[in-house]
């Protein structure tokens, strides 16, 4: 499954899903699909589910609520590990994945 525009792309392939390009949808409204789409991945009993943000140059304060809002909702499921791989090149990233390990302290976090 994809979702994508002329600015951005998010695809999942088996237990990962990546985010590509510019991310300035206009709120939670618009981020809607996007949640469905890596809600309903999160629901399908995977052990592991990686969040590949390494192509994510840049993602708004509505992105990043939802980025929260899928941890919180990964947390509530014991038997699955989140792991989200992020990467220096992008320092918004560096600035704000580490705090979703306060949101889910067994969060695997991966910064390259």
């Amino acid at each position: 499954m994809e979702i994508s525009d002329e600015n951005f792309r998010v695809w999942t392939e088996q237990n990962e899903v990546y985010f590509d390009g510019v991310f300035r949808l206009a709120g939670p409204d618009a981020y809607a699909p996007i949640h469905s789409l890596i809600s309903s991945l999160l629901h399908e009993e995977h052990k592991q589910v990686t969040f590949n943000l390494t192509g994510l140059e840049f993602l708004n304060s509505s992105g990043i609520n939802l980025l929260a809002k899928l941890t919180i909702e990964a947390r509530k499921m014991d038997d699955l590990l989140l792991v989200i791989k992020g990467t220096h090149q992008y320092p918004w990233q560096a600035k704000s994945l580490p705090n979703l390990k306060k949101l889910h302290p067994l969060l695997d976090l991966r910064l390259a």
